[in-house]
């Protein structure tokens, strides 16, 4: 349930907001004094349904909505400029390559032909033509933490550390299991009464929409209909009409299933010791040198890519095409690794597709997943490490536990530090999320956050985005603020080739719009604390500041001998 609060004054925003100036013939990024700021309103109205499709791209100070100036970004500082194309590799669970808005930003890699089992660019990989599926046919697995004590991996330490883990979480999903259960037992008997109450007070009033005054007219001595009268009578205090509280009791039921597979999937798969998805793939996951398996056929499970085709949606859905959403990002191709299941991620799988990603010519890896062990996060680290040598950025999601994750029982990976106090590569970006509404309860209640460890934050709360079918979905999370992010550092890249890996993750982190205002964290008012030191940066991406700062930072190095 959302925890609502009082919402705070306005204070001092939008530190380093970038203004055009014209002078001289170049564009600089200016500091707007914080007094000059205090007057822009706050959203006070709620956003039309066409608002919260886009929202993302919004403008805080034109929109009041705190997006990341995309439009804007468009409209002053695009235009019809040409860009170069950029490889955007999507680090994820597969992509519906036929969807209506990405079958033209798709990557096809051009020297291999499809279908005939060979590996005819000879880079290690068959029939790899948009990219590669490292699980095969395998869809679910187990957390990391599970495979630790299925396989006995680790040391004494990680083992008991992993099994207190699994205890505390099968406990808590068998619980909440039973408790949706019980729920929804009972929610079904009410709508059972309720419908059957409203099927006889509509038969005596001969119509189905009635009104409450009209039920309390009714003159009976039917001791079954006076009955029915009290039911539908006590139900419009749920809402105007009687079908309008059944289609909420209805809706009631159906998010119960929801919360129910989502926590039968947590219990037979990801928390179940006695279970081996990978399996299907037949390979040794814990040896990097076995990389023969997998298959060039990265969309085999179209109705379970979700994720990944929302990610793909938000970097690069075709823009302004008159179809469901626009991508972040113009002159951009998608690479489609799939590597992410149902489940934790192996880090073989990330480190290969990483390595993948770099020698097939991305130029971006987004990467919307993350666990909490990773027993051989050396592997990873090697492939970003490569990453960086390779001048490639990796734009990482936060994760979704509402955690402070500078604490260090709060562990995520991958990172860019090893989990110590220094980075070991400067090409990796970690992102957290915002909401739609500037204000105290900006920060999604479920996005992680650090003042070491999360780097930026970006639109993530409910975005709109595609999913498969040719279909378009709101979905939530620190996923989906990662590929907002990539998005945008496409766009540098795209305009200003010549900065590096590193010198987009800085703009991004220099550009942003930042805020000393106190934010709710993790959905507790007494966890606020300032918004500028919820990340390193302290600040929200903004696609206009950044490239404007990335004009100036590649104008001053094509003016070095």
């Amino acid at each position: 349930m959302k925890v609502m609060i009082k919402k705070v004054k306005m204070l001092a925003v939008l530190l380093g907001y970038g203004m055009l100036l014209l002078g001289c013939g170049s564009i600089n990024i200016v500091s707007t004094p914080i007094e000059n700021i205090d007057a822009v309103p706050l959203k006070v109205s709620a956003l039309t349904e066409e608002e919260k499709q886009s929202w993302g791209h919004a403008d805080l100070l034109t929109d009041t909505i705190p997006g990341m100036s995309v439009d804007r970004a468009y409209e002053e500082l695009i235009g019809n400029k040409k860009g170069n194309k950029v490889i955007v590799a999507v680090l994820d669970s597969g992509i519906d390559l036929n969807h209506e808005d990405l079958d033209d930003v798709i990557w096809t890699n051009r020297d291999e032909k499809p279908g005939n089992g060979i590996d005819d660019d000879g880079n290690g990989y068959v029939d790899d033509v948009h990219g590669y599926n490292f699980l095969g046919e395998a869809y679910n697995e187990q957390l990391e933490l599970t495979r630790i004590l299925r396989l006995n991996l680790g040391d004494e330490a990680l083992r008991a550390k992993a099994k207190k883990k699994l205890d505390e979480e099968l406990k808590e999903a068998t619980e909440t299991r039973q408790m949706i259960l019980s729920t929804k037992q009972q929610t079904e008997q009410i709508l059972d009464v309720v419908k059957k109450s409203h099927k006889a007070v509509s038969q005596k009033l001969g119509k189905e929409n009635y009104t409450k005054g009209e039920v309390a007219a009714i003159s009976t001595t039917d001791p079954s209909l006076q009955r029915s009268m009290n039911v539908v009578q006590q139900m419009f205090g749920y809402g105007e009409s009687i079908p309008q509280v059944i289609g909420l009791i209805e809706g009631d039921i159906e998010r119960a299933d929801e919360g129910l597979a989502y926590f039968n999937e947590k219990i037979d798969y990801h928390l179940n010791v006695d279970f081996n998805g990978r399996a299907a793939v037949g390979d040794d996951p814990y040896d990097i040198t076995d990389t023969d398996y997998g298959n060039g056929n990265v969309s085999n499970r179209v109705e379970d890519e979700s994720h990944g085709t929302h990610v793909a949606g938000i970097i690069a859905a075709e823009r302004n095409n008159g179809l469901g959403a626009n991508g972040v990002a113009n002159n951009v191709e998608i690479m489609s690794l799939r590597a992410v299941p149902n489940g934790d991620e192996y880090d073989k799988d990330i480190a290969l597709a990483i390595r993948y990603a770099v020698d097939n010519g991305a130029k971006i890896i987004n990467g919307s997943f993350g666990k909490a062990f990773s027993p051989k996060a050396e592997w990873v680290y090697e492939a970003i490490k490569y990453a960086a040598d390779n001048d490639v950025l990796i734009v990482h999601a936060a994760g979704n536990d509402g955690l402070d994750m500078d604490k260090p029982t709060n562990e995520g990976y991958p990172n860019d530090h090893k989990n110590s106090e220094s980075e070991y590569a400067d090409n990796l970006i970690t992102v957290g999320a915002i909401n739609d509404t500037y204000g105290s309860e900006m920060v999604a209640s479920f996005s992680n956050y650090g003042s070491n460890n999360v780097d930026v934050f970006a639109p993530g709360g409910s975005v709109y985005s595609t999913i498969p079918g040719s279909e378009y979905k709101f979905e939530g999370g620190t996923s989906m603020a990662a590929p907002a992010v990539s998005g945008v550092a496409a766009l540098i890249r795209s305009y200003y080739p010549r900065l590096s890996a590193a010198e987009v993750k800085k703009i991004l982190m220099d550009s942003g719009l930042s805020t000393k205002l106190e934010v709710v964290v993790a959905g507790d008012p007494g966890k606020a604390r300032a918004f500028d030191k919820m990340s390193r940066s302290g600040k929200i991406v903004n696609a206009y500041n950044a490239l404007i700062m990335a004009q100036k930072v590649s104008d001053s190095k094509s003016k070095l001998p």
